[in-house]
């Protein structure tokens, strides 16, 4: 990397305000064209040695981390589906004279496309450095830092937790704040509807809305419901204000008990705080920036000369890219396609943003040997017109150019009368391209893909395409058949355009144009539909454009004319033609489009195994679609005919009944949410916990000095909303993670040989293909772990898995490791492992085990961990009965599934082996929460001691339980290559693999028979419950069995079933070994008993809230594995008493009337509710791990430096750390800093799972601290009362005073570990719980209720979250802030599992995916995780008051598991909203998880979903892979 460059990538944005004269010393020749693009980051110009190692086919991203080492920019999922990648390109756009500032995925979008132009990065909008104080401005150098506006509002605002997606995420801000009008900051709605491209995991996005609000302009203004322009306390209207932050801010007056904090006090008082440090024009930073040598009126003409050259670019390199050509003229750019675009002459690519073809080359590995991007001087390819019949639209004009012309001619005020007619149909014209576009993919993709590029894609399941069809859109293609001859031109419809899947009727020397979209006339209208797994980013289901034009007869309006498209219901883009045959020339009124869906049906049923599944649903859709837009025509058509002069000559227009307004429109058409929440938190406090006991003083004297609580002091950290300690580098992109490290000399990339099937043994491998590519440097597999005289078994509790595998060995599962490839570069590497021949033996007999069903056909499990759990009576007997002590005994029967679950952190896996002391010593940079697993294992598959494998790792991106087991063989396979090569070696995984064979969490199936009395006051108790679980485990084992365990621990909930009888099966199949994540199986136990209570409701028919809360546990009562709630077995019982609160003020009675009011006035839309309660317990359920260790030390400048056994992973875990620190040596919080972990400070330690590392390393921390604090209270004593720590640390070092301690920590016996297997004693006390002899599986349970509302649309299976209101018992808080934002984080992942993330395998449901066993899932294309527009329009979150436990590090409690479970709380209401729709008799039904738009939709019941269903549609349940 030259540091030149990297010293100007990072100059303070204050430097951005002066103008450049920089001369670029340009690489040209004697042929016109130039051979290096003109490239510009962060306002400077990148050096011409840097630009000319631009390559043809490389990203931008790949060249601004290999090349510009600028790391800020971060790879997520390399398909522009995570918004990781997100910079912002500027360029002056002469059409309309003004500079452009557009957010684009670096990921997808190719560096020579940014020829001329300037690319600024997070490194060039802000850094976290304090200026040089050199530094010319007076002003500047009296800053403390160099944040800009947005990164501060982040870090403010607790906007990062892992980080590793904040950059992208401001950036995005960056582009939408960078305003082309000039007229200042952006207004939330443009925020609300464009903050669309990026993917967090961690934070739950309510934390980042409010800060991406705190810099609009009119946040806090006009747009505010209700008086909240000043914080609650200052309202004038306080007494009278009914909004939800001033209703708690009035609870809590009289006191300073509780902190009350919302979206609209927090930007009000950011908004001074900006005032203050930025002043009001922050935001022209992009525009001041900008290279004034772009700019036309720049005075050096070289630049412009040069510029005005075509740029032709060829690839020496090794990576043999092929060429970049880029034509200034449409001639020059037909002469190419003439040229070369034929077979026989080498092909040619064109591309613009690069988001379909970088697709194909990341992925299909296609390979293209000449690339042409049209500059934007070719006018006709890049203008968006209108004329008075038509509009005209480049076929190169970005997706988002469309989007903001449609824009403005929906928002041109209507003129004369004259004008009136005309401007109506331009706005009828526009608005269905406009609505359909807000939902095309991302704000990033569509500022740079085409429309043109769209069609000539040809998708099936593209949105734009059905919509054009139905329009009568014209393609224009243009070709130049002779050199010396004119542009030749050919018009062709848009719905003639597809000839079969993804081939168009274009000739190879043709280039699309333009396309040419008809105004609507009179009566005629237009209509777009979508649905998709997820509203935003995500591509549609089916997706639908239909048109009609109406005319009057005499007696009835008469269809005209009708086009009706589908994308998502062939191969192609199809029109509906004997749909529209059977509706044209008939009446418009409902019974034709009755007869029409009829029609439909037949035209268009598919076969179950049709690709893309899902049959039955796609159907119903395109039916529901149709009868969506008959409403949508009949409301436009009723207000043109009363809008009419001639409204009386016309006949009447069809009713549409009131209880079916909701189904006109639907999210396409309908403003994005507004997602706002509020906060509140016990105030501050130094609370003790378990350190009073647990660390007692060496003697009288110390006691009496650590004597807790001190009085509060201002230096307190403990109890302190701090911000995430890496917070401001997170958000300046200068927090470095794994891949980040800057690369070693003679550094190796790796990637992985990985089974292309499974299910047949590894016949051979053979490297010599790979070995014969220029670049690569080796090939390794298991014969060279033999060589090294390692041990290739693995596993984290059965060393039933291996590094590498074997010749001759089963292949037990797609994407199994038999090897890795290094070389030069990632992409080298890459090619080398695809070019690896593997071959396999015969597949055995039978198909692959892929499903639990399959599992429990042929009996694979893993016997010895099946455990059961039985509590009371012989369950099957009490079942048995009808009655108890002559009460009527209900029973209930059914099974519940619920889906697996892929981590999705943002950060995929990452490892960086630098082997020394010629290979005899490993240094292992990995992104793992098990660093001491990952040094045993590199050691021992190595043969290395494991004194000479030091792991270390700095942050991780997001880890959730996936890399607590399933992160050590990507670290093996590096440390295996670096040990062979002795060459440093780095090996992240694309997204794509690591979600194929990482595993994910566990699917279950479950089985149950309950029993529940009814007495005689209607009362409902529970009596007797049997459940038979089952986990898919995949091919190891690896966490399965403690995973079940844990979740036949929570299968009870928070509810006392005196009889109970559990077992849990772990089944073994061909899937990739499933591993923890977050909750750890606790989730899945949890779900099964709601779901019980549902089934009881509805069968004993009494209300689900009362029947919870007439069940819950009471004080005194016992698990059925034997806990006691109370006193001093698992402290306070909260549960019911937070159940409570939700339920009164938040009006549940209330709530649910008005609910079903609602659903009584809506056919096609439905709410519903669910109040939701939780306990998780808290420990290690293997003894030995409840363990800790910390090292702290204490420097002479009163600084100190905690190295702990715990990793940090997003979730705040160093900070709390730090904050205890500071707490007992009474320093600020800034004074104590944690490096990293690494095995060579901290040994054998334990992984950061379970919710454990705060509650272990803090007591471990805290051990250590007060260990140096005994040592140095005598050198105290010598000292004045007040002084500074700094002068007590270097008189001791001077008298000898150790200034250093270990610490350590672990759980009493009596507080964890369960013998599933150990019989009752003989002597074991009658009076003490059964089970309990087996042990105490927990330390304590923390605890939590949410209540969700939810609204869905019948029509198409489409849901929202209204609100969410959360309470959670986190004890004392160490940090309320982050404990917050653990609990957002967990409910919106809970809520994700529970609705739109859904695993899908090669099985028996998914016949079309190959080969068997694979997962399909592989990316965000096909894996939907929550985004910004999902989150719950009010989100409020409470830590409960007075809930002290005495069981952990100052009375706090474990959050990072504990809520995920109640995120669930949307998926029944959901359930809810589902049996509305079904209507009051509807009985039971079981509603699989996840909650998925395809099992709403299916699960309604209604005329339109029946008909679509070939079977019996009570017993019909979706496909599904569990």
């Amino acid at each position: 990397m030259h540091t030149r460059f990297r010293s100007l990538s990072r100059l303070p944005s204050s430097t951005f305000h002066t103008s450049h004269t920089f001369t670029h010393s340009l690489p040209t020749n004697n042929s016109g064209y130039r051979t290096a693009p003109l490239l510009h980051i962060n306002g400077q110009p990148v050096p011409p040695s840097l630009a000319a190692q631009a390559r043809p086919n490389q990203t931008l991203l790949s060249y601004l981390r290999s090349t510009l080492g600028l790391t800020g920019t971060k790879l997520g999922c390399g398909e522009g589906g995570c918004g990781a990648c997100t910079v912002v390109l500027s360029a002056y756009c002469p059409r309309r004279n003004t500079l452009l500032h557009q957010s684009v995925n670096a990921c997808l979008f190719p560096v020579l496309a940014c020829d001329g132009k300037m690319i600024t990065t997070v490194e060039g909008v802000g850094s976290w450095k304090k200026l040089d104080v050199h530094h010319s401005s007076a002003s500047a150098r009296e800053k403390d830092d160099n944040l800009h506006p947005i990164q501060r509002a982040m870090v403010d605002m607790h906007g990062s937790q892992c980080g590793f997606c904040t950059p992208g995420i401001i950036m995005a801000m960056y582009g939408l704040f960078a305003t082309e009008d000039g007229e200042g900051p952006s207004r939330v709605s443009h925020l609300e509807e464009h903050l669309d491209g990026n993917l967090c995991r961690c934070t739950g996005y309510r934390p980042i809305w409010d800060a991406a609000r705190s810099l609009c302009v009119d946040e806090g203004m006009g747009v505010v419901r209700g008086p909240c322009g000043v914080p609650c306390r200052e309202c004038p209207e306080r007494e009278v204000c009914e909004m939800e932050c001033n209703v708690r801010e009035r609870e809590g007056v009289g006191s300073m008990d509780v902190v009350h904090s919302c979206t609209q006090r927090k930007v009000v008082e950011f908004r001074k705080v900006v005032d203050e440090k930025h002043g009001s024009d922050w935001w022209k930073q992009p525009m001041d920036m900008f290279p004034k040598e772009l700019l036309p009126t720049t005075e050096n003409t070289e630049i412009r000369e040069q510029l005005s050259k075509p740029l032709v670019v060829v690839d020496s390199s090794i990576h043999n890219g092929g060429t970049w050509l880029q034509p200034h003229t449409l001639e020059e750019l037909l002469d190419l396609f003439r040229d070369y675009a034929p077979a026989e002459k080498g092909g040619i690519k064109m591309v613009v943003g690069n988001t379909e073809v970088g697709i194909e080359t990341k992925f299909k590995h296609a390979v293209y040997n000449r690339l042409v991007h049209p500059k934007e001087s070719i006018h006709s390819l890049y203008e968006v017109l209108e004329t008075e019949s038509h509009f005209h639209v480049g076929a190169c004009s970005s997706l988002s150019a469309l989007q903001q012309f449609c824009h403005r001619v929906l928002h041109t005020n209507l003129a004369t009368d004259v004008q009136n007619d005309t401007a109506l149909h331009k706005k009828r014209t526009a608005k269905p391209i406009h609505d359909m576009l807000r939902w095309f993919a991302s704000t990033q993709i569509r500022n740079v893909a085409c429309l043109g590029g769209n069609l000539a894609t040809a998708s099936p399941i593209s949105d734009m395409n059905p919509l054009l069809a139905s329009m009568n859109a014209q393609i224009v293609l243009a070709s130049r058949p002779v050199s010396d001859g004119g542009i030749e031109r050919r018009k062709i419809a848009v719905k003639d355009f597809f000839t079969g899947y993804r081939t168009v009727d274009k000739k190879d020397i043709e280039v699309i144009e333009r396309v040419d979209i008809p105004m609507v006339s009179e009566f005629e209208y237009v209509a777009p539909f979508k649905q998709a797994r997820r509203r935003e980013d995500d591509i549609s289901i089916v997706t639908s454009g239909m048109r009609m034009r109406l005319s009057p007869s005499e007696h009835s309006w008469v269809i005209a004319d009708v086009a009706i498209a589908f994308g998502g219901m062939a191969p192609k883009t199809v029109l509906a033609n004997k749909t529209m045959a059977a509706m044209l020339g008939k009446a418009f009124e409902e019974s034709t489009f009755a007869e029409a869906r009829a029609v439909l049906q037949h035209e268009f049923r598919m076969p179950d195994d049709v690709p893309g599944g899902q049959a039955e649903y796609r159907l119903t859709l395109a039916c529901s679609f149709l009868y969506k837009f008959y409403l949508h025509c009949a409301a436009e058509l009723k207000k043109d005919v009363e809008a009419s002069a001639s409204k009386d000559n016309f006949p009447a227009v069809p009713a549409i009944p009131s209880d079916e307004e909701s189904a006109i429109g639907g999210f396409v058409s309908a403003p994005k949410p507004s997602i706002r929440g509020a906060q509140s938190f016990p105030a501050p406090k130094v609370a003790t916990g378990l350190e009073a006991t647990h660390l007692a003083a060496s003697n009288a004297e110390s006691a009496k000095v650590l004597a807790s609580p001190k009085e509060p002091s201002k230096l307190d950290s403990v109890g302190q909303p701090a911000t995430h300690a890496s917070g401001p580098l997170h958000c300046t992109g200068e927090a470095a993670y794994t891949d980040d490290i800057p690369a070693p000399e003679n550094l190796l990339h790796g990637s992985l040989i990985l089974a292309s099937k499974c299910h047949a043994p590894l016949a051979s491998i053979d490297i010599t293909p790979a070995l014969s590519i220029p670049g690569v440097f080796g090939a390794y597999t298991h014969q060279d772990i033999e060589k090294l005289g390692g041990d290739n078994r693995m596993g984290p509790i059965l060393l039933d898995d291996v590094a590498f595998l074997p010749v001759g060995e089963k292949v037990e599962f797609v994407g199994q490791v038999l090897g890795i490839v290094v070389g030069a570069s990632q992409e080298i590497a890459e090619k080398g492992a695809r070019a690896v021949v593997v071959e396999y033996g015969e597949e055995e007999a039978g198909n692959a085990i892929v499903s639990i069903e399959d599992a429990i056909k042929a009996g694979s499990f893993w016997t010895d961990f099946r455990h059961e759990m039985k509590r009371g009576g012989d369950v099957y007997h009490i079942l048995s009965q009808t009655e108890v002590d002559g009460k009527p005994l209900v029973v209930v029967e059914g099974s519940i599934r619920s889906g697996g679950q892929e981590h999705f952190y943002l950060e995929p896996n990452s490892t960086l082996a630098i082997p020394s002391e010629s290979g005899t010593n490993l240094t292992i940079y990995a992104s793992t929460q098990a660093p001491t697993k990952t040094q045993d294992f590199c050691a021992r598959v190595t043969n290395t001691p494991a004194a000479r494998v030091v792991v270390r790792m700095k942050r991780m991106g997001g880890g959730f339980g996936g890399k607590e087991t399933r992160s050590v063989f990507s670290s093996v396979a590096a440390a295996v290559a670096a040990k062979c090569s002795n060459r440093p070696v780095r090996l992240t995984l694309n997204r794509d693999t690591d979600m194929s064979i990482t595993g994910g969490r566990h699917a279950f199936v479950t089985y149950y028979r309950a029993g529940a009395v009814v007495n005689d006051d209607g009362t409902v108790k529970l009596h007797a419950l049997d459940v038979k679980l089952y986990n898919n485990g995949g091919c190891k084992f690896d966490l399965t069995g403690p995973v079940m365990d844990r979740a036949l621990f929570h299968v009870d909930n928070c509810y006392n079933w005196p009889n109970f009888h559990s077992v849990g099966t772990p089944c073994k199949t061909s899937q990739p070994p499933h591993t923890a994540f977050r909750g750890f199986g606790g989730p899945q136990g949890m779900v099964i008993t709601e779901h019980i209570m549902d089934h009881f409701a509805i069968k004993c028919n009494v209300s689900g809230d009362k029947l919870r809360r007439d069940n819950m546990y009471t004080l005194q009562d016992c698990t059925p594995f034997g806990m006691r709630f109370g006193d001093n077995f698992t402290g306070k019982w909260n549960v019911p008493s937070m159940y409570d609160q939700l339920y009164n003020t938040l009006d549940v009675p209330g709530r649910r009337a008005a609910i079903a009011a609602f659903n009584a006035k809506n056919k096609w839309t439905k709410r519903g509710i669910a109040l939701i309660p939780t306990k998780f317990g808290i420990a290690f359920t293997a003894k030995y791990m409840n363990q800790g260790g910390a090292l702290v030390h204490l420097y002479t400048d009163g600084t100190v430096l905690v190295s702990h056994g715990g990793t940090e992973m997003g979730q705040g875990l160093h900070t709390k750390v730090c904050q205890v620190a500071a707490q007992a040596f009474g320093i600020p919080l800034d004074d104590v800093y944690v490096n990293d972990s690494s095995t060579d400070k901290v040994a054998n330690t334990i992984p950061s799972a379970a919710s454990m590392s705060t509650d272990l390393n803090g007591m471990a921390t805290l051990d250590a601290c007060r260990k140096i604090l005994e040592r140095i209270q005598p050198i105290r004593d010598q000292l004045p009362p007040n002084a500074k720590l700094s002068e007590v640390a270097k008189k001791a070092f001077y008298e000898r005073v150790d200034l250093s301690a270990h610490g350590f920590y672990a759980l009493d016996n009596d507080r964890c570990g369960y013998d599933w297997n150990k019989d009752r004693p003989e002597d074991f006390p009658v009076d003490l719980p059964e089970n309990s002899w087996k042990g105490h599986p927990f330390n304590y349970f923390t605890q939590g209720v949410a209540l969700a509302e939810v609204e869905i649309d019948v029509l198409t299976g489409d849901h929202k979250t209204l609100s969410a209101d959360v309470i959670v018992d986190v004890g004392s808080s160490i940090n309320p802030a982050i404990d917050i934002g653990q609990i957002e984080g967990a409910f919106i992942q809970g809520m994700g599992w529970s609705t739109i993330e859904e695993v899908v395998y090669a099985d028996d449901d998914h016949t079309w995916i190959r080969p068997r066993a694979r997962v399909f899932t592989t990316g965000p294309g096909t894996y939907k995780i929550p985004c910004f527009n999902d989150v719950p329009e009010r989100f409020n979150v409470s830590l409960l008051e007075n809930a002290d436990n005495p069981f952990a590090v100052h009375s706090s409690k474990a959050v990072g598991e504990p809520p995920f479970f109640l995120g669930c709380s949307v998926f029944f209401a959901i359930k809810d909203a589902v049996t509305a729709a079904r209507g009051e008799n509807s009985g039971y039904f079981e509603f699989r998880m996840p909650a998925t738009s395809e099992r709403i939709r299916m699960a309604c019941g209604d005329v339109i979903s029946s008909e679509c269903i070939a079977t019996e549609f009570s017993t019909f349940q979706p496909k599904g892979s569990f």
